[in-house]
């Protein structure tokens, strides 16, 4: 990358002589740049736009006017002189073909990756690691600090996925020591006013609807649906492939490929459309009915029927996942409003 310093500045631009500008980057009025910022091959920044020290733009990117871009993590809501770095990089670093929307405020060490998109009026806090064509809708408040009163100060990140959609007002807030960063998985999304608390880990193609509220540590499994203005209890594990309805208080672990509503919430079939509309073949959804119905239906206690579906069933990758998963539930597991009678039916009615 060839950088060129500007000799004079403009009346209504302050552009330090130390500054790193390729030739080819447009700057309009009331821009101010400071020493530390590197701005690449035509790239574009906007009227009334600060960057200040430890700022790093790629190239062909857009900055929309009045957007602050600071690498200080001293302007933040929670600052400790003697914080460890933990590694964490103290800048800002933009890829290239990003474009960030007016009015947003960007504050501390963060990564954001290629051909991200960032709205008006959205604030990036310290910590923040977000992938490669992302698309952050206006309002949202990503790597904010933890609503956590053990939080004191350390270093930690939220990292987001490549291609992940988060939608207006969202919260996403960073990790606190115990597991060091908040994750966010390739192409979820993450609708309106939802809220992602410390630590936890959603995995990919996971979808939050409108106003889904996740206590800290929760995890989520690959492809989970989660359906809005649901509650999730701190510590909850939700399966691979699970579906779970609108309005749901989520207090108990959510086994792999079911469904799961009702007040409290209850095992309600597999998601066997969720699953064919994934590649699932037949005879392995026909296989996860079968772990299921000896788990929920067969009237033996959690600990027998795992038993004997571990010495009686076909050993499948399905079938050993959802054993590992229940043995492990720290909170239990959902129940079932079937009291043992036969859920083939209903499950087969929902595929249509």
């Amino acid at each position: 990358m060839t950088f060129s310093n500007p000799e004079s500045n403009s009346a209504f631009t302050w552009i330090h002589p130390q500054a790193k500008i390729h030739p080819s980057a447009q700057l309009d009025p009331f821009c101010v740049v400071h020493a530390d910022v590197e701005i690449g091959e035509g790239s574009k920044i906007g009227s009334h736009v600060v960057l200040y020290d430890g700022v790093r733009i790629g190239k062909d990117c857009r900055i929309l006017p009045g957007t602050v871009i600071s690498s200080d993590a001293r302007q933040l809501e929670f600052w400790r002189g003697d914080s460890p770095s933990g590694g964490l990089s103290p800048n800002v670093l933009i890829g290239d073909h990003v474009q960030i929307g007016a009015g947003c405020a960007l504050h501390g060490g963060i990564v954001i990756g290629d051909h991200s998109w960032i709205a008006s009026n959205c604030t990036i806090h310290d910590g923040a690691r977000i992938g490669q064509n992302c698309r952050i809708f206006p309002g949202a408040v990503i790597s904010a600090i933890p609503q956590d009163l053990k939080f004191k100060g350390e270093k930690t990140t939220l990292e987001i996925g490549d291609y992940t959609v988060v939608r207006e007002c969202a919260t996403l807030n960073r990790g606190t020591d115990y597991r060091s960063k908040t994750v966010v998985g390739d192409r979820c999304l993450i609708m309106a006013y939802a809220h992602v608390a410390h630590d936890c880990v959603l995995g990919n193609q996971v979808i939050l609807a409108n106003a889904v509220n996740m206590a800290g540590h929760v995890e989520v499994g690959d492809f989970a649906i989660i359906g809005g203005m649901s509650a999730i209890h701190q510590f909850v594990k939700i399966g691979r492939h699970c579906m779970i309805s609108g309005g749901s208080m989520v207090g108990k672990d959510v086994p792999p490929y079911v469904k799961a509503g009702r007040q409290p919430l209850q095992y309600e079939g597999i998601n066997s459309v969720g699953m064919r509309r994934r590649g699932f073949d037949s005879q392995v959804i026909h296989n996860i009915q079968d772990i299921y119905r000896c788990i929920f239906l067969s009237g033996m206690n959690t600990s027998r029927a795992l038993d004997y579906a571990e010495a009686h069933l076909s050993p499948t990758e399905e079938r050993d996942e959802i054993i590992s998963f229940i043995r492990n539930a720290t909170r239990g597991i959902i129940r079932s409003h079937l009291n043992g009678k036969d859920a083939s039916e209903a499950e087969l009615d929902s595929d249509h």
